[in-house]
């Protein structure tokens, strides 16, 4: 085999991990290439957390397969979930299982008998065409400890922003989620190894690293239930973003998604202390109702959300705060979704991402009575997102005529970037430096001046 091509879909762990698959068969000699141009080996990572995420990585799959590849592997979360839900004929479809096989199957698939350092004591794998296996249960030392699987990257292609995955990993059980039978081992990598991967990144050339995990804010912990740590809060993570935050030539870290929980002085002390950690805290919050969190089985209230939004505000200037919110779970009433609907308008949300339920088979929540017709979540959807337009809006015209860091990220019709508090910023071709000499990855200081549909429009400064 001499060329290959990914497929990725889902979260930005599964896009974390396409680049360490990536590297590595570039590391073996193999050549990145569309599908459009006849591919030996073509990768899909897939996503299963909706139902809708596994028809679209099914419908990939096909896509894959119509390009006649010599090879097509199957990995991500989609051939773990229990069921029957992935289940190709074709003899070129390999079905990864065992996350920890897919770096030596990869060898064995394109003919070489290199494998990750870590992989080369596994054994024989146990993944084979069109079929998935239960995975092996595998004991580690301590919880700053990585499994044996892909190694670190070397750089984040196709984008100015890389996300470095710190942690792996859910045993929560939220009733709507299919994470924890997907990802069920909490793990997570050890800090020296975060450091020396961010280190290689910010030498490629990234301005700005994501840290992302499945629950980054149970960094170091065995387990995401709060009750099983040694200690009420976490500072695990704290401790690693200080390190982090010292890395020469790193201009910004981001956090992904948070719990409520995973805010706490200690952590909102390190964000003020350092200027490269963006003011932007991504919340889920879910529900504005206590009784719908509940039967959710998130691990919070609807006002220890609140009180974490004001400690956010105490620590920092104007922190964007994003978040989550699911509309039509089983039982919401016209009064559960006002609260939502109130919560949401007194956090001035910085923005939201709305999804209606859809019942994922294997989770509580799919068989829960008090379905909410249709209509409803459509109704109520829309109502989110009409709020959702005025709050952003509303976020960024506060910052009319300050100004602000843009990292560049693409260059078409306009430049544009996001600011640190994340909304995005077109520049005219007005200012100091024209607009053709900015390219994606620069990091340039932007006067904000008008306010448009989505972004705020400025000009160099």
């Amino acid at each position: 085999m001499r060329t290959f091509a990914i497929f990725t879909l889902g979260c930005k762990v599964n896009r974390y991990e396409s680049q360490q698959i990536r590297e590595l068969l570039e590391r073996w000699n193999l050549t990145h290439v569309d599908v459009t141009e006849l591919p030996d080996l073509v990768v899909v990572n897939t996503c299963c957390v909706t139902h809708t995420a596994s028809a679209k990585s099914r419908r990939v799959l096909h896509h894959a397969l119509r390009h006649r590849p010599a090879a097509v592997v199957v990995c991500g979360c989609l051939p773990i979930v229990p069921g029957d839900e992935l289940a190709p004929n074709e003899i070129n479809v390999h079905v990864v299982s065992d996350r920890s096989s897919l770096g030596p199957m990869l060898g064995r698939l394109i003919g070489t008998s290199r494998t990750t350092p870590d992989a080369e004591n596994l054994g024989p794998s146990k993944d084979t065409p069109s079929r998935t296996e239960k995975n092996p249960k595998v004991k580690y030392k301590n919880d700053l400890c990585a499994p044996p699987e892909l190694l670190p990257i070397g750089r984040f292609r196709g984008q100015t922003r890389a996300f470095l995955k710190i942690q792996d990993g859910c045993d929560a059980f939220c009733s709507y989620c299919i994470i924890p039978r997907t990802r069920p081992k909490v793990h997570s990598n050890p800090p020296d190894n975060v450091l020396a991967e961010a280190a290689a990144l910010v030498a490629a050339g990234h301005r700005e690293i994501v840290v992302t995990g499945v629950q980054v804010g149970t960094y170091g912990q065995s387990t995401v239930r709060r009750r099983h740590w040694p200690a009420p809060e976490n500072e695990h993570l704290a401790l690693l973003l200080e390190r982090l935050a010292r890395i020469p030539g790193l201009a910004r870290i981001r956090l992904s998604s948070l719990d409520p929980a995973d805010v706490t002085a200690r952590l909102l002390a390190v964000f003020a202390e350092h200027d490269n950690i963006m003011p932007h805290l991504h919340l889920s919050l879910q529900s504005g109702s206590n009784q719908v969190l509940r039967r959710m089985a998130r691990p919070y209230t609807a006002d220890e959300f609140a009180a974490k939004v004001e400690l956010a505000n105490e620590f920092l200037d104007r922190p964007a705060v994003t978040t989550d919110i699911i509309v039509g779970f089983p039982g919401e009433t016209d009064d559960d979704f006002r609260r939502t609907l109130e919560l949401a308008e007194w956090a001035g949300f910085a923005k939201m991402h709305v999804f209606a339920f859809s019942p994922r088979k294997g989770t509580a929540a799919a068989g829960m009575p008090e379905k909410v017709p249709s209509e409803v979540k459509k109704e109520r959807s829309q109502a989110l997102r009409d709020l959702d337009h005025t709050l952003q809006s509303q976020f960024r015209r506060q910052f009319l005529g300050e100004t602000a860091q843009v990292l560049i990220e693409t260059t078409n019709a306009l430049p544009s970037g996001r600011a640190e508090r994340y909304f995005t910023v077109h520049l005219s071709g007005d200012g100091s430096r024209a607009a053709e000499q900015i390219r994606p990855n620069d990091l340039i200081t932007v006067r904000l001046l008008e306010d448009t549909a989505d972004a705020l429009l400025g000009v160099p400064a």
